[in-house]
């Protein structure tokens, strides 16, 4: 299975309702976090179905804000629900945009996928303005992105070959230090990496459990078995509320 399968969903609908009520939540976080001033031009790479987008839009008084991704299908979804940003399909490695011309450049849980991160955060560079912010969040995902790493886990103990899908191991850019080399490497300076938490609240397991039978998750076999966790103590644990961290560097 290519990466490309790991991590196709099929439509913006989807994705929305497995991620996208933490992806708002977060969003809103790394905003509050940046602080940056209003009136200014905003370029969000990797924007898939918009929900950082359209914090920017509520939240931070873009004059103008631009969303790249390239899937069409989370681009269509996300310009059926901006109401100001402007959307393009576009890889994030080889950035449509004049040099020098954005003055926040921002990512929201979409670095890692980005088969060349390196490439795509010189790219962030090379479009901000001087004295600008190039900033992206990601999900701790071997660590307090805990409701998708229960699952992973649960997986791996029914079926040893699930290792290989673990986002924990499969992303080790999504961790403190490998996220800072990253960024040293692409040539930036004054880097911070800080933590935002949020809770990721469920009803009970099935609204826990409901969701990853969505999009690119229905794909995924491990070898004929159900990855349920079946065990009383998994189903317990992945109904409380769990707080998963994201690591965030800015210039």
């Amino acid at each position: 299975m290519t990466e490309t399968q790991h991590e196709h969903w099929v439509a913006g609908d989807a994705y929305e309702q497995f991620m996208g009520r933490w992806s708002w939540a977060v969003g809103e976080r790394f905003l509050e976090w940046l602080n940056s001033a209003p009136g200014q031009y905003w370029l969000d790479v990797g924007c898939g179905t918009g929900a950082l987008t359209r914090a920017i839009e509520a939240l931070a008084q873009p004059k103008a804000i631009v969303g790249l991704d390239p899937s069409w299908a989370f681009v269509k979804y996300a310009g059926q629900k901006s109401t100001e940003a402007f959307f393009i399909v576009a890889d994030g490695g080889a950035l449509p945009v004049g040099s020098r011309t954005c003055d926040a450049v921002v990512s929201g849980l979409a670095l890692n996928f980005i088969p060349q991160p390196e490439r795509a955060l010189a790219d962030m560079h090379r479009v901000a303005k001087p004295g600008g912010v190039v900033a992206a969040y990601v999900w701790d995902y071997s660590g307090k992105m805990e409701f998708l790493r229960y699952f992973w886990d649960a997986a791996v103990a029914l079926d040893a070959g699930a290792a290989a899908l673990h986002e924990g191991q499969r992303f080790p850019i999504c961790q403190p230090e490998p996220l800072r080399q990253l960024w040293q490497e692409a040539g930036f300076q004054n880097i911070t990496v800080d933590a935002l938490d949020i809770r990721t609240q469920f009803e009970d397991f099935e609204d826990y459990w409901r969701y990853f039978a969505l999009g690119n998750f229905r794909r995924r076999t491990m070898r004929g078995h159900s990855v349920k966790p079946s065990a009383p103590d998994c189903a317990i644990a992945c109904t409380t509320l769990f707080p998963p961290s994201m690591t965030v560097p800015s210039i």
